[in-house]
């Protein structure tokens, strides 16, 4: 479902360079929206883990996923916002992507730290959220997370700014990499 003046994630995974066999992880997976797409981008021999705390979406993507006859999607019924939570493996992921979430978690740095422990180092983290409320669309103006603000609390946590996207009229795109620090075996 596209709906104009939205952000597109077909688009956004373009920009962010999913290749065949990456290993994905979309931290809130709602709908799917990321999922699927990320599922067919990195094909039969890559796996997609939609990680989300409302079980009926996760049932709705493992749907989404087996009509479309995606065999590469794992479901996760997890708590994004904690180490340790998502139930993946540290320094696994090639790309994690946190969409529309980031404005609504109480723990922002627990999520950003999760997405930090489970990414390869030099793995690739796609942060999208809202630029603004925008009457009734999106969250409230108190809870929005400016592109600014959403950079700094991702190099707080040790990541490493690589660019923005064209994410929509009413959205921005980070793509943060997780620095390639030498770190013990």
């Amino acid at each position: 479902m596209d709906l104009p003046n939205f952000t597109n994630p077909i688009e956004n995974i373009n920009e962010l360079g999913v290749y065949d066999g990456m290993i994905a992880a979309d931290l809130g997976a709602g709908t799917g929206s990321y999922t699927i797409p990320l599922a067919e981008r990195v094909g039969e021999s890559g796996r997609v883990y939609a990680v989300e705390v409302q079980k009926e979406f996760l049932s709705n993507i493992k749907d989404a996923a087996m009509a479309r006859g995606l065999k590469n999607v794992e479901v996760i019924w997890g708590d994004i916002e904690r180490v340790n939570g998502t139930k993946i493996k540290d320094s696994s992921v090639d790309v994690a992507v946190i969409s529309n979430v980031l404005f609504q978690v109480e723990d922002k740095s627990g999520l950003l730290l999760e997405a930090k422990r489970i990414l390869k180092s030099g793995g690739k983290l796609l942060l999208v959220d809202w630029k603004d409320s925008f009457n009734g669309l999106g969250p409230v103006k108190d809870a929005i997370v400016t592109a600014p603000v959403a950079r700094a609390l991702c190099e707080r946590e040790g990541m490493v700014f690589k660019k923005e996207i064209p994410a929509g009229e009413h959205h921005y795109g980070l793509v943060m990499l997780k620095s390639q620090s030498y770190e013990k075996p």
